[in-house]
């Protein structure tokens, strides 16, 4: 997040920056793992709380905006992203591996245990279909 010009950045395992008299310009959240009024009354006057790819729905808050970021995926966004990362320019964090028959692991595993990266679920092609 620095490398994208974040002023200060919070790791949420670490530090409770809701308890704290600091007041925030811009929230980039990715965990939501908070209530909208615990991130509200973080930001300074005119502050914005993001929510990346959350179902939260954009509000006005005592002049605090809340919004999230959502985009719907086309062939070229697909495709561009491909490129991306064939060329190693993008590298997903995968935090940890699922086969579909513990799907529901799966489930608690992203619900409990707060992954730091994508939670994948495998399939499993089985070549002897159709004999």
């Amino acid at each position: 997040m620095r490398s994208l010009g974040a002023d200060h950045v919070i790791d949420y395992t670490k530090e409770d920056f809701t308890q704290k008299e600091q007041r925030y310009d811009l929230i980039l959240d990715s965990v939501a793992n908070r209530s909208i009024s615990d991130y509200t009354r973080t930001l300074s006057q005119n502050g914005n709380y993001v929510a990346v790819a959350f179902n939260v729905r954009a509000l006005i808050a005592g002049g605090k905006k809340v919004s999230q970021m959502s985009h719907e995926p086309n062939v070229e966004d697909l495709v561009y992203m491909k490129e991306l990362i064939e060329a190693g320019k993008v590298v997903p964090v995968i935090d940890k591996r699922f086969p579909l028959s513990e799907i529901a692991e799966a489930f608690r595993y992203f619900e409990e245990d707060h992954p730091t990266g994508k939670v994948v679920i495998t399939v499993e092609h089985n070549q002897n279909l159709g004999d």
